[in-house]
């Protein structure tokens, strides 16, 4: 991207673009795609993809890696969904400080800081278990969006709108319902 991001989007892999055991009807026009990447099977909605496909091209947005597959997402899950997402950041477990925390919210709370980030969307399954993560953004307010999804259905199209219209300057910040 050749200009700065004013916002990024921070995705987990495992129950938010792919599914635990998913449920057989999909939020998204088609039903869910199931592909061997060698090393595991993942299930898909190739809806979603498109519609992250579409989203991450988004001028001022960055698209981030923030999930336990690491360098496995961009190398491998990207090319067997047709995600472009080979170059987008990957956060890493290795690269924080260590303390007793979430590795994942080191790693955004110092993304977020190292680009002076006004505005992050944190798409994982595990916020609403998190409390760590749910007293941070509420000191953030409107500056963040958290979505977690249901992990046996992804991110759902209203997922999707809340996002866009987050992103358009909405202020709404609190994961879903289930």
């Amino acid at each position: 991207m050749t200009e700065a991001a004013r916002a990024a989007v921070y995705l987990d892999v495992d129950g938010v673009l792919c599914p635990f055991g998913p449920e057989e009807r999909s939020d998204w026009e088609s039903p869910f795609e199931y592909v061997d990447i060698g090393m595991l099977g993942i299930h898909f909605a190739p809806g979603l993809v498109g519609e992250l496909n579409r989203l991450s091209a988004r001028p001022g947005v960055r698209f981030v890696w923030l999930t336990s597959w690491e360098d496995l997402a961009p190398r491998y899950l990207c090319r067997a969904i047709g995600l472009d997402g080979r170059k987008w950041p990957v956060l890493r477990a290795g690269e924080q400080s260590g303390g007793a925390g979430w590795w994942k919210l080191e790693a955004i709370q110092r993304d977020i800081e190292r680009h002076s980030l006004r505005r992050a969307v944190w798409i994982d399954d595990q916020l609403d278990y998190e409390e760590s993560a749910a007293a941070w953004m509420s000191i953030l307010g409107r500056g963040i969006l958290g979505i977690s999804p249901d992990p046996r259905r992804g991110i759902a199209p209203a997922d999707l709108r809340r996002i866009e219209a987050f992103l358009d300057g909405g202020t709404e910040r609190r994961p879903r319902e289930r």
